[in-house]
């Protein structure tokens, strides 16, 4: 099944973070405002949820663009590894 994965992008006082990741199903990818992804199951959703929350837990940034594109190329860079069998 076809999702699109979203998030939101919050200042704070050591710069912004990015938090509640979420992956809603969808019909119309939208590369633009988020990253198109595709998973067998709930499972493997949850999984990608929890890998992804946990790798930017703790990460800031210096501003919304660079948080935007960090977070699109790690879960595209992610996905590619999952498609290689690189990632269980």
């Amino acid at each position: 099944m076809r999702y699109q994965l979203g998030w939101s992008t919050l200042p704070g006082l050591k710069g912004i973070s990015v938090s509640e990741f979420r992956l809603t199903p969808t019909d119309a990818p939208d590369n633009e405002r988020g990253v198109a992804m595709e998973f067998a199951d709930q499972r493997e959703c949850e999984a990608f949820l929890r890998e992804i929350e946990s790798a930017f837990a703790r990460r800031w940034f210096t501003n919304a663009a660079d948080a935007f594109d960090t977070v699109k190329a790690w879960a595209l860079e992610r996905l590619g590894k999952k498609r290689d069998g690189l990632v269980s």
